[in-house]
């Protein structure tokens, strides 16, 4: 008869579900764990850059968090 699903038919569309819904949760693992080690690269980038742009005694600062000795003279605007 048309439009009736054989046993074997509905075997086969349960098993391609299986197979979508394993891979799936692969790469959503994958996309977790591309997403974390991305996270912690981008924080040891900013961490490395914001020591390196810290000015040394006698430089130009504005706050203390400017100086990499974490002192800024405010009446001369210099690290001490």
């Amino acid at each position: 008869m048309k439009g009736q699903l054989s046993a074997e038919m509905l075997v086969l569309m349960v098993v391609v579900l299986a197979i979508v819904a394993i891979a799936s949760m692969q790469l959503i693992g994958t996309a977790k764990g591309a997403g974390k080690q991305a996270s912690s690269q981008s924080q040891d980038l900013l961490d490395r850059s914001s020591d390196a742009i810290k000015s040394q005694s006698g430089e130009a600062c504005q706050y203390d968090g400017d100086c990499d000795a974490g002192s800024c003279d405010t009446t001369t605007y210099t690290c001490s």
